[in-house]
């Protein structure tokens, strides 16, 4: 299944994600991620590897002292595995954050070296590497993450 969205400017800059083609009772279960479908996360995987990897770890480990800004005042680019804050965040933030940057999500000046991919990759493309990271999750971690995807859609 492919999903698309519609975009919205929100407020002073940030960005907010309005729709996608899926039911409701599916987006609740699970949230956008199609992170149970073999062939979505083989996809994800090779995407990972060719954009993401370079700074976030092949193995999703993030680079060393991720919650302590350097010497230039910039944290380092975090772990995407279950040790990380990747899985504390709702999909639909994620997919925000990996297509428009931190920067402009965060907005008031925020400084961050995670640019956004959205002039990279498409959405189905940041969907994939998305399912992908979450597929390497345990189960506790992915039913974690699904409850706050199931919070979000009730606000």
């Amino acid at each position: 299944m492919r999903y698309k969205f519609g975009l919205v400017a929100v407020g002073a800059g940030v960005l907010g994600l309005v729709g996608w083609f899926m039911s409701q009772e599916e987006a609740q279960a699970t949230g956008l991620l199609p992170y149970t479908d073999p062939v979505a996360v083989a996809a994800g995987s090779e995407v990972y590897a060719a954009y993401c990897a370079a700074c976030h770890g092949g193995k999703l480990e993030g680079q060393p002292n991720w919650r302590q800004r350097d010497e230039d005042g910039y944290l380092p680019a975090p772990p995407h595995d279950p040790s990380g804050h990747t899985w504390h965040h709702p999909d639909e933030q994620l997919f925000m954050i990996t297509k428009y940057g931190t920067e402009v999500l965060v907005g008031n000046g925020y400084r961050s070296r995670m640019q956004g991919f959205g002039g990279v990759l498409d959405d189905q493309d940041i969907l994939n590497v998305l399912a992908y990271i979450k597929s390497t999750w345990p189960g506790p971690v992915a039913e974690n993450h699904n409850q706050r995807n199931m919070q979000a859609a009730q606000n």
